[in-house]
């Protein structure tokens, strides 16, 4: 009897998490509607007060002619039709039957975790973080956590989304391409105190470097400038990042109004919604080498002839501490907001994957220890 209770309870978490995804399924296919509609609908609107102003001036010098108008139309919509930027969507209807379509064309993966029968609450004194989680990136399984659900500000743990929306976006030949530094993207990180690689106006650097400085330096800098050869600017980039949140089924809870990480009401996540984040970006090849790197040397430039050296400090301070496994890749954070943050990739045992993500430390060095202590005492595989 025993037995069949445990196989009971076992279908019951099933039915469940079956249940939960279809609901995350069912709000990811709303909010890419929703984010259809917003992007195509001033298209259309604009594209209708061509064709209304094109009618206009015909009318004007006199060619009202019935047939000559028809024939206007057509060679109209043939080049429509002919040119590489199809004719957008003119109605709301319209824009939403778009969005559907591009939603059954390509599912994005809905990315959850669930609680296990012997997941537990973080009580160590040890762990001075107020958010914490800890996840088995095998199993998709909640081992550990305190405030998990709680709204937290990202800070730089920001920058772990920036990468992987930029990288989803070339492919790898792109990555020596040149990107100029202009005083608006190198003023940006003086104005509002932030970290930076150090590139200077008028610099040209490979996309690479601004990859590499985005994480290793937490470089603003670099992350402008990453987001505005991507998307042309960084709101333009900021969009697409909420875009991916909605993808990935975060829209409930997580929202992003800058690239960087710097301090919003209406910026914020919570750590699980991180952790889901991280586990997207060491999925993906180019995020996982950026976010493993201990150090890298910037492309040599007129400005910088030696390159600019940067380094992951988390990672470099971490590989010497007892954290039964091996700390793989990592991002962290800090605005006076959240205190100091961090998120964590590590490999225990016989390569079993753990993520680990805390907010709300005293310093960077105790944010470092509290990642230990929750590896230490809380994964598995050992």
């Amino acid at each position: 009897m025993e037995h069949l209770s445990d196989r009971e309870n076992e279908e019951q978490r099933a039915r469940r998490a079956a249940r939960i995804a279809r609901m995350r399924r069912e709000k990811q296919r709303q909010e890419m509607r929703r984010l259809m509609i917003k992007r195509y609908l001033p298209l259309g609107a604009g594209v209708l007060c061509v064709i209304i102003i094109m009618i206009v001036i015909i009318m004007v010098f006199g060619r009202s002619d019935k047939d000559e108008i028809q024939q206007t139309k057509v060679d109209a919509q043939e080049e429509q039709t002919d040119s590489k930027e199809p004719l957008k969507v003119s109605t709301e209807d319209k824009a939403a039957e778009d969005g559907l379509n591009i939603m059954k064309e390509e599912e994005f993966p809905v990315y959850s975790f669930e609680l296990a029968p012997d997941s537990v609450t973080i009580y160590s004194e040890e762990v001075v973080s107020t958010n914490a989680i800890l996840v088995d990136a095998g199993t998709d399984t909640i081992v550990a956590s305190k405030g998990a659900n709680e709204r937290i500000c990202p800070a730089s743990m920001t920058k772990v989304l920036t990468v992987l929306v930029a990288a989803e976006q070339i492919k790898e030949a792109d990555l020596d391409n040149a990107f100029t530094m202009t005083t608006g993207i190198t003023d940006y990180a003086y104005v509002n105190d932030c970290s930076s690689v150090g590139f200077l106006d008028g610099e040209k650097v490979t996309v690479r470097d601004l990859f590499y400085g985005t994480v290793l330096a937490s470089g603003a800098d670099a992350a402008v400038g990453l987001a505005t050869y991507i998307a042309g600017s960084p709101e333009a980039f900021v969009d697409m990042m909420n875009e991916k949140l909605v993808q990935m089924g975060l829209s409930d809870s997580a929202h992003f109004t800058n690239c960087v990480g710097l301090y919003d009401e209406e910026h914020y996540c919570t750590v699980y919604d991180m952790a889901v984040m991280m586990k997207a970006a060491m999925e993906n090849e180019l995020c996982r080498e950026f976010l493993s790197a201990h150090t890298y040397t910037t492309t040599s430039t007129a400005e910088h002839p030696d390159g600019i050296d940067i380094s992951n400090w988390f990672l470099r301070r971490v590989e010497d501490k007892d954290t039964g496994g091996e700390v793989l890749g990592a991002k962290t954070g800090y605005v006076v907001q959240s205190k100091n943050c961090a998120v964590s990739y590590g490999v225990f045992g016989e390569g079993a994957a753990y993520i680990c993500v805390t907010a709300g430390s005293t310093s960077s060095w105790r944010c470092i220890y509290d990642h230990v202590e929750i590896y230490n005492r809380y994964v598995r595989a050992k």
